[in-house]
């Protein structure tokens, strides 16, 4: 099996670390096989979608990103239908969107989302 290097913050380790004892991995390795496996798997499903589609997309940001967020947003006004926004603790903030419109337009703000490396966390339900 190839070796592969990353890098990851000490916060990131301690969550691998935490899942891997919970869980019962047997290595630190077994959880990032798990974890690419089911980011793949994840994304095939998205891949998938056609058509016409309802969607929530989650977001979990640092508030000061918020102009990141709005800037992506303002792209796909078109597929916003409502947006819920909520601070939480430790200057974090919880976006809530629900979306209405081509299965490639909600795969594209989800993709935005998910490469810009503001945002801590990004999930996309299709209803």
């Amino acid at each position: 099996m190839p070796i592969v290097s990353i890098s990851l913050n000490e916060k990131l380790l301690e969550e691998i670390d935490k899942i891997k004892d919970e869980i019962g991995f047997s290595g630190r390795s077994d959880v990032i096989r798990a974890s690419a496996r089911m980011l793949i798997a994840d994304n095939r499903e998205k891949e998938a979608l056609e058509g016409q589609i309802n969607a929530i997309l989650v977001l979990i940001h640092k508030q000061e990103v918020e102009d990141r967020v709005t800037e992506i947003k303002h792209d796909f006004e078109d597929i916003v239908n409502t947006q819920i926004h909520s601070h939480l603790k430790d200057s974090t903030c919880l976006e809530i969107f629900i979306l209405d419109g081509s299965a490639d337009r909600i795969k594209k703000i989800a993709k935005m989302f998910q490469i810009s490396r503001k945002i801590d966390y990004v999930k996309l339900i299709v209803v």
